[in-house]
């Protein structure tokens, strides 16, 4: 591993953030302890952890994860190298990674839920566009090797309750009040309760979102038809929404990653076809915004050049270029 400049950090520690307090109609029972009559439950909150570099903040990142995954999706990499958050540390950002409630270090749910023991990593490789299992796809930008590959399955983590966007968005929002400003980083399933988030709170300056696969928003009235394609999760459908609320999301800009290895027209390949559907839609949603004023763009890697690229850029061995890449945005509409 290359020697790097040492990090130095001014202020770094982890909080709590949104949630609610269910409670148990009746009396506490002191001689029966076990019975939740009058008793609460704090759940449903979000769990973050930041740290702010030593010199001045150029501004804060919030990093939201997508299905099955938690913040250490943004701390770490499948072979060891350094993750996107400590690449903008060293570019002088200030770095919060949420878990997201009733997930991770934030899994006290106020619903019931059950964890499945169903095997399904080979349903997750497939999905993501990493190759046909056990092979990478070939030029592909995903660490090679068992270790890299083990380390990548071993993050993911399950739902503890039901997912909730609302649920989710509330709590990040509640984030961006504390913060009172920052930019917000999505990936994959994250992108439904970033849009929700950027309409919940005008804290939210900018948002990035790397290859969103639901949750899309339209004014009530635009909505598209639903998409299909080959994937086994069926039509890609968007929700409608009070133009009120959507033309919240017309007033900060927002890019959209896709990666590599998406094809233009319906394929045969169905990974390749499911996230054909998908950027299919987002380019809607970004037509739909600029159509109303605002500032949105669906950007594909191998369009500025950058190939090979999975479901996870900022994982990937090039991620150096992808924050690059999404540093060259940020300046570009004056976040900083």
């Amino acid at each position: 591993m290359a020697e790097k400049e040492p990090l130095i950090i001014r202020e770094q520690g982890s909080f709590i953030t949104g949630g609610v307090i269910k409670t148990t109609p009746g009396k506490i029972n002191y001689e029966n302890p076990g019975d939740p009559s009058g008793q609460t439950l704090h759940g449903d909150h979000a769990y973050v952890s930041y740290q702010i570099p030593a010199d001045e903040p150029q501004n804060s990142l919030v990093f939201l994860h997508g299905a099955l995954s938690s913040g250490i999706a943004w701390s770490m990499t499948p072979d060891g190298r350094e993750g996107l958050d400590t690449l903008f540390l060293r570019k002088g950002y200030g770095v919060y990674l949420v878990d997201q409630p009733r997930r991770g270090k934030a899994g006290r749910s106020t619903l019931y839920g059950s964890v499945s023991g169903k095997t399904d990593d080979q349903l997750w490789y497939h999905t993501w566009r990493l190759g046909t299992w056990p092979n990478l796809r070939e030029g592909a930008q995903f660490p090679e090797g068992a270790q890299a590959m083990d380390q990548f399955l071993r993050w993911m983590t399950p739902n503890t309750g039901d997912y909730d966007e609302k649920v989710i968005a509330d709590a990040i929002a509640a984030l961006f009040e504390k913060l009172q400003k920052g930019i917000l980083v999505t990936h994959s399933q994250g992108g439904g309760p970033g849009w929700r988030t950027a309409i919940l709170s005008n804290k939210v300056q900018g948002v990035i979102a790397f290859e969103p696969g639901s949750g899309f928003v339209f004014p009530e009235g635009e909505v598209p038809d639903p998409i299909t394609s080959l994937s086994p999760f069926g039509p890609l459908s968007a929700a409608g929404i009070p133009m009120e609320e959507f033309e919240r999301l017309t007033k900060l800009p927002i890019c959209i990653y896709y990666g590599d290895f998406i094809p233009g027209e319906a394929s045969t390949d169905w990974p390749q076809d499911h996230w054909r559907a998908r950027r299919e839609m987002a380019v809607l949603f970004a037509e739909c915004i600029n159509r109303h004023g605002g500032n949105a763009k669906v950007v594909s890697l191998p369009d500025a050049g950058i190939t090979g690229n999975s479901h996870f850029p900022f994982v990937e061995k090039n991620n150096v270029e992808i924050a690059e890449l999404m540093d060259h945005w940020i300046r570009e509409n004056q976040l900083v």
